[in-house]
């Protein structure tokens, strides 16, 4: 008698995330309207959703329901939109917790610290009162310390859980402020993460705090970070702002196996050839071109100097002092630009921060008008900077992945990066014949490393132009191969199908 194949059902996937900028139209009757971006959390998780939906995985999306931000005015949609508004149509994958803390936010997170756990926590439990009892996930994938106590109620469930943990940031809230945000503690309370051992439920509830970020590592079945690198650093201990215990739960994890580093990926419309917000678009073939037209384009926004073949350093990221370096450019801002004067070295931040301060003294102060620029980011002249540079300087302390060094590559703007995190996976030192490396790294953190680095990267501007073009259309070419979604989503459906032991779609990755 002929044996019946017996079909398993594809595993359903549920990832809560507390941004997004967008979501495949196939996912439901909201998709068109969510864009809620702090950080690059946002970008990760709109493209693992869409390459999994793409791929024929069954992926649910949560997330807050912000109405502000999503464009969605309710007291002004008559019966027929409202009824269509409130649907959750058979085929919805998009999931929004509903609390008027939420609706009428501009901002994901609050500049009020007080705030954000109390967001955190209805955010929660939304998702465990009523998305998760509807969706019925096989699996779970969190991220960040937002979704922090997840891992703990899926673990007492018993449906796998996966955190991303995107930044070393996170809150500590009571057992009593959790129920009284309408969680029941006191069916996970024993998977949580306290600040002291914990005895009883009742001795934890008002007086031993929850560490939120340290609770989803804790509790979740398989962690991953957003870079190789950046885990083996804080197993190591090489930063002094990570508490150590939470560095033994990382380790813990990683000696069981059961975490990993996965790189994020910059978003698919960060692509010369295509991106709208340049002067003109090129490819690797047609770079020198296409890269000379939007120089003179940004140098005329900017007010520098206009000369298409002046060398330019951009810097993208924010202006953070405590982990992206910006004081060390302002340092050397002088010493670097004066000494290549004569090569009329250009220099041009389009980037927020209080450190903005010490670019616009250090410009005034040596009437550096038309070689050095500032001014508040903006994103269309953010890319437009990305097409005009020669060089992006990405020089933090610390970096958990980092996209501009990425995004750099990509638009043949060279990275120049410090040695760390994320920028050791995606950066390595272009070799002397320029057969090998992709940009400028330098070892030591400080401004003569930086320094150092940049005058690296002055050397190779004085290259024959020939040479030089084939090197930079070499590094965009393999950089559109390395960095993109489907290499990131590959590695996130990896480490499900490790999780669940069976395939995640039927199409192939």
């Amino acid at each position: 008698m002929a044996r019946r194949s017996v079909k398993i059902p594809r595993p359903r996937i549920l990832v809560v995330t507390p941004e997004i900028t967008y979501l495949p139209t196939g996912m439901g009757n909201m998709a068109d309207r969510l864009n809620a971006k702090a950080g690059g959390l946002a970008d990760v998780s709109a493209s693992l959703v869409t390459a999994l939906f793409d791929h024929g995985a069954d992926v649910h999306v949560a997330l807050p329901h912000y109405r502000r931000m999503f464009h969605m005015d309710v007291g002004r949609l008559i019966s027929d939109e409202l009824r269509v508004y409130k649907s959750r149509l058979p085929d919805s994958r998009i999931h929004l917790a509903e609390d008027r803390c939420f609706y009428y936010r501009e901002t994901v997170y609050s500049n009020y610290q007080n705030e954000n756990p109390r967001l955190a926590l209805a955010f929660q439990r939304e998702v465990l009162n009523n998305i998760i009892p509807t969706v019925q996930p096989d699996l779970i994938h969190c991220n960040d310390w937002m979704t922090g106590l997840i891992p703990a109620a899926a673990r007492r469930l018993g449906i796998p859980c996966l955190i991303t943990v995107h930044n070393i940031h996170t809150h500590h809230v009571t057992l009593a402020q959790i129920e009284d945000a309408g969680i029941d503690a006191a069916e996970f309370w024993p998977h949580l993460y306290y600040s002291n051992v914990p005895s009883s439920y009742e001795a934890c509830r008002s007086a031993n705090p929850v560490d939120m970020l340290a609770s989803g590592v804790f509790a979740s079945h398989f962690i991953n970070t957003v870079s190789p690198a950046f885990l083996d650093e804080i197993c190591r201990g090489w930063f002094d702002f990570i508490p150590p215990y939470f560095r033994k739960e990382i380790i813990g994890k990683r000696d069981a196996g059961c975490a990993a580093g996965i790189l994020n990926a910059p978003d698919e419309s960060y692509d010369p050839a295509v991106d709208t917000a340049i002067e003109r678009n090129y490819t690797p073939d047609t770079h020198a071109e296409g890269k000379r037209a939007n120089k003179l384009a940004f140098q005329s926004k900017m007010g520098l100097e206009v000369d298409a073949d002046a060398p330019l350093f951009f810097w993208p990221s924010r202006l953070d002092p405590i982990q992206k370096g910006p004081q060390l450019l302002t340092d050397i801002l002088f010493r670097v630009v004066s000494r290549h004067w004569d090569r009329k070295l250009q220099v041009a931040v389009v980037a927020n921060g209080q450190h903005q301060n010490a670019f616009h003294d250090v410009v005034r102060q040596h009437d550096l008008m038309d070689r050095v620029a500032v001014c508040n980011f903006d994103e269309r002249l953010s890319r437009l900077g990305y097409a005009a540079a020669d060089y992006v300087l990405v020089p933090s302390l610390f970096e958990p992945c980092g996209l501009p060094q990425m995004i750099g590559a990509i638009y043949g703007s060279l990275p120049v990066v410090h040695d760390t995190g994320g920028l050791h996976d995606t950066v390595e030192h272009l070799s002397a014949d320029g057969h090998y490396g992709n940009g400028f790294v330098f070892k030591v953190y400080g401004s003569e490393g930086l320094e150092w680095a940049m005058d690296q990267a002055m050397a190779f501007h004085a290259q024959p132009a020939t040479g030089r073009q084939e090197r930079v259309a070499r590094i965009m070419r393999e950089s559109r191969a390395r960095f993109n979604h489907a290499v990131c989503a590959r590695a996130y459906v990896d480490i499900y199908e490790t999780m669940l032991n069976r395939p995640l779609a039927a199409k192939a990755f």
